[in-house]
């Protein structure tokens, strides 16, 4: 695949996963504080900007692994933060489930943040 095709997309990309991920943490802070259990919907908007976020880390996989360097190490620091909370969230899943809304809402928060937090570290 083309480097300069998966670098655009890579830029591209992102702001689908950091308005994913903030929509859909938004909306889990709604719920939360309307003390509302997250429907079927959430759950799919949840596992879409989770995925979201994930196939941005994999372009950026991709491309570091292209010997494409961003022109910063923050911004690699700040993908591998995100893989790891998303890894520390699936891994506690099961304790996050007693309140979907609040928590998932707080950590698609966070890793709306640290994909904003990579951006600011690019050039």
């Amino acid at each position: 695949m083309d480097l300069a095709t998966v670098l655009e997309f890579h830029q591209s990309w992102f702001w689908v996963a950091v308005i994913s991920t903030g929509v859909v943490g938004v909306w889990g802070l709604v719920l939360a504080v309307m003390k509302r259990v997250p429907g079927r919907t959430f759950k799919a908007a949840r596992a879409l900007a989770i995925g979201a976020m994930l196939i941005q880390v994999s372009a950026g996989v991709y491309l570091y692994s292209n010997d494409l360097r961003p022109g910063n190490s923050f911004h690699v620091f700040y993908g591998v933060v995100i893989v790891i909370t998303l890894t520390l969230a699936y891994l506690y899943r099961s304790t996050m489930a007693r309140k979907p809304a609040l928590t998932y809402g707080v950590l698609l928060l966070f890793v709306m943040g640290l994909g904003f937090r990579a951006w600011a570290n690019v050039g």
